[in-house]
């Protein structure tokens, strides 16, 4: 019998935060840096994403930083939690990694974290991840998200030449969180206010005269609106699965701890349903 290969554990990258900026007022951005980043690297997709460690508060862990054995040899109440998130931009040549956070005032562990980072500040995050980037080959694009999906939103369109047939959909609580960004391509801000998250992202996608031709589609962002949007788009329109980039970044009521270790069943149990109707 073959043996089975040895799991080499996750090293973090070790890196500092060299300046932060609050673009909108729920938006704060973090530029990392330092010699730590050395060995981080990043293709092409536009959806890259880290988890950054956040340590138990009060407690010192020994250096070198081991994951694994602070695992081993901590309860399990004092090991980092982690925070997905994805990465705005990465410059290769400055060596700078740039995460930008949602936040909502004291509400969460990386918001507020954001929000009080200082220059110097030392950071670990594991990644990348991610795997999509725009397909130049499809004859257009539809983009649709909420905060959480804003950044890779972003990153897509300014990937993306000036001449691409996309329909981008953004939707934030008002006026005042609209961005903007390194392309000229158009985004449809959509202004929830206080109605429920994703309900005019679905409204918005539902009432779009689709184009002629093959399009490559990536829908984020909280769980719900992204179950309903992906049955809008492999139901009623036939859209393969593999021209789909469809994920539940959060879900409402839950927090990350929670909605990972369900996201795999859920997401299973959704895309079983809706296969069903399509077969």
């Amino acid at each position: 019998m073959p043996e089975r290969p040895v799991r080499r554990p996750r090293k973090p990258h070790t890196a500092h935060v060299v300046r932060t900026e609050r673009i909108t007022p729920h938006m704060q951005r973090v530029v990392l840096g330092g010699e730590g980043l050395a060995a981080f690297t990043a293709g092409t997709s536009t959806d890259h994403y880290v988890k950054v460690l956040f340590g138990a508060d009060g407690v010192i862990y020994p250096e070198p930083f081991d994951l694994e054995r602070i695992r081993e040899e901590f309860p399990r109440e004092q090991w980092p939690v982690t925070r997905t998130y994805t990465v705005r931009a990465w410059n290769p040549e400055l060596r700078e990694l740039t995460l930008d956070f949602v936040v909502h005032g004291d509400e969460g562990l990386a918001g507020p974290w954001a929000v009080r980072a200082r220059p110097g500040e030392k950071v670990r995050f594991m990644g990348p991840g991610g795997g999509y980037a725009p397909d130049t080959t499809a004859d257009w694009h539809l983009l649709a998200g909420d905060e959480s999906a804003l950044p890779a939103i972003a990153a897509a369109l300014e990937a993306l030449p000036a001449d691409a047939d996309v329909r981008a959909f953004v939707e934030v609580t008002g006026p005042e969180e609209e961005q903007k960004f390194d392309s000229a391509l158009q985004v449809h801000w959509l202004h929830r206010g206080g109605r429920p998250v994703g309900e005019l992202l679905v409204e918005a996608v539902r009432a779009l005269d689709f184009p002629a031709g093959r399009v490559h589609a990536f829908v984020h962002g909280e769980a719900g609106f992204v179950k309903d949007l992906r049955a809008l788009l492999r139901v009623d329109h036939g859209v393969p699965r593999e021209d789909l980039s469809v994920s539940g970044y959060w879900r409402l009521g839950h927090n990350e701890d929670g909605w990972q270790s369900s996201k795999r069943e859920w997401n299973a149990q959704v895309e079983a349903e809706q296969e069903s109707l399509t077969s």
